[in-house]
């Protein structure tokens, strides 16, 4: 037997007066997951535990079978793995994303969707300027960053915000606070004229483009300690492809492979096909594939219903269509790992809606895939976690 997770990344949300009462889900052509659901087993899974931040973080860690309480890692941690960076026993990582602020208001959480080479260019500025025995700067994806502190633990029990928790809404009231707080603070400051000066920034701006502001240091995590490997713990060998640090840190972190695939994005330049294909061609030496798209997440984050429908019928044409044809022997599970309602601009911790087909899988019904029909079947996977146990079973 051979399994395939597609992870439709913030593709689930709420109802919309824009589209007629309707989610994005809901309101996208799907016939592949549609198919899917037809022949298989839909239902709802809880992703997040009961006071778990509502992201990704906790939600992919359900999808692949962890617990993310009991297997909790610090979101910061495991980007840093997905880079290559080993932690110390005194170092704190935490996520830092390029934004704009002006007026108080968080403009752009992300810099304006800032491209990676542009990033990693103010990212070198900041590390010359500012990189000393207590930060350093690492290079991401885009707006996404590593900040290691080191000597200062207490950043764990510090209270933050996401920037994208905030978009288009004053920072009043949600910077760092608590313990170490006003180490970071004073960094944010520092920061500021260095962003300013930086040769990046100044193009962007005479481009009429976004630029960086700001740091926003948020997402704190420590080495982890304890996570049993994917494969012993599941008796399978598995794979991943995604175009964002956290699923590659999960990937590393677990003991799951990473594929470096050419055109995987975390937008809507992604190339589909070129995933999917080089996903499921890993099935030739691997049992398990997970096939994670940022793309709705993205979508949602930024208000834009068009695209996220895009996103979403993106991932059903060029990804579901070509696992539905891969063959016989062949598990198939679709699902968003949260909710990122178009309303909110953020991500809440409502289950998510799943279709699960292939051999051995009954069908309990649903003739389409989206949250009302899930809801219809009455099946519900809480903890989410389990939904892995129903694949695999």
């Amino acid at each position: 037997m051979k399994y395939c997770v597609i992870i439709l990344d913030g593709a689930s949300g709420w109802p919309l007066p824009e589209l007629g009462g309707r989610t994005t889900l809901a309101a996208a052509h799907t016939p592949n997951l549609d198919a899917l659901a037809s022949l298989g087993t839909v239902g709802l899974a809880h992703t997040v535990p009961p006071g778990a931040e509502p992201s990704s973080s906790a939600a992919c860690t359900s999808i692949l079978g962890y617990d993310p309480v009991a297997d909790f890692v610090g979101r910061g941690a495991i980007e840093a793995a997905s880079m290559g960076i080993a932690l110390g026993p005194d170092e704190v990582a935490l996520r830092m994303n390029l934004v704009a602020l002006g007026d108080g208001v968080m403009q752009s959480y992300s810099c304006g969707h800032i491209t990676t080479p542009e990033s990693r260019e103010v990212v070198a500025d900041l590390a010359e300027a500012l990189g000393d025995g207590t930060f350093a700067f690492h290079p991401g994806v885009s707006y996404r960053h590593i900040l290691v502190v080191k000597g200062h633990p207490g950043l764990i029990e510090a209270a933050y915000t996401p920037p994208h928790d905030i978009s288009g809404k004053p920072v009043d009231g949600t910077l760092p606070s608590g313990p170490g707080a006003d180490l970071l603070l004073g960094l944010m400051e520092r920061a500021r004229p260095v962003l300013a000066a930086s040769a990046a920034n100044r193009r962007r701006r005479s481009e009429g483009l976004v630029a960086a502001t700001d740091i926003w240091p948020f997402w704190p995590g420590v080495a982890p300690e304890g996570l049993v490997p994917f494969e012993r713990r599941r008796g399978v060998s598995a794979v991943l492809t995604s175009g964002v640090d956290l699923l590659n840190g999960l990937a590393v972190l677990t003991g799951i492979d990473r594929l470096d695939i050419t055109g995987v994005t975390d937008g809507p330049d992604n190339d589909y096909a070129a995933q999917a294909l080089g996903g499921l061609e890993a099935l030739g030496d691997h049992d398990l594939v997970v096939i994670h798209v940022e793309t709705p997440d993205e979508a949602g984050h930024a208000g834009d219903i068009a695209g996220k429908i895009a996103g979403i019928e993106a991932i059903d044409r060029e990804v579901v269509s070509r696992a539905r044809a891969y063959g016989e022997g062949l598990r198939i599970l679709c699902m968003p790992d949260h909710p990122t309602p178009i309303a909110l601009k953020t991500h809440v911790g409502e289950p998510v809606p799943f279709v699960l087909a292939g051999p051995g899988v009954a069908h309990n019904g649903a003739v389409r895939f989206d949250e009302a029909a899930a809801g219809a079947t009455g099946l519900v996977i809480d903890p989410g976690h389990a939904v892995m146990d129903l694949l695999l079973g």
